[in-house]
């Protein structure tokens, strides 16, 4: 039983490619037939390729930049005096003033009433 059944789908998948081979008739191959594909892939291929191209020299250029980045800001700079510090020493020795001597502190004065209404 599963063998007829089997076999009858074998037949009509069968059918199926008769009826697409006459639907669908193959092309001669001529003389030029390998070069004019192999022109049409190639012509489709260019502008991807050009993108891809473009795309690894960008993140070629992106390393490299950083590299050179990252091996200046490394290399310690010993003319200015004022970068050798810390901010918190910078902080320390400066002459800000503090911020409570801007402020000054409301007075409430309790001794006085208030005339009633």
């Amino acid at each position: 039983m599963i063998n007829s059944m089997h076999g009858s789908d074998d037949q009509q998948l069968d059918a199926l490619f008769r009826a697409y081979h006459d639907a669908c008739a193959a092309p001669e191959a001529g003389a030029n037939f390998m070069p004019n594909l192999w022109a049409r892939i190639e012509s489709r291929q260019r502008f991807t390729f050009s993108v891809r191209r473009m795309a690894n020299a960008l993140t070629t250029a992106a390393v490299a930049l950083s590299l050179a980045l990252g091996v200046y800001m490394s290399i310690p700079r010993s003319n200015s005096a004022d970068y050798t510090q810390t901010y918190v020493e910078a902080l320390a020795a400066s002459n800000a003033p503090d911020s409570m001597d801007l402020v000054n502190p409301a007075e409430l004065d309790l001794s006085t009433e208030r005339p009633s209404r």
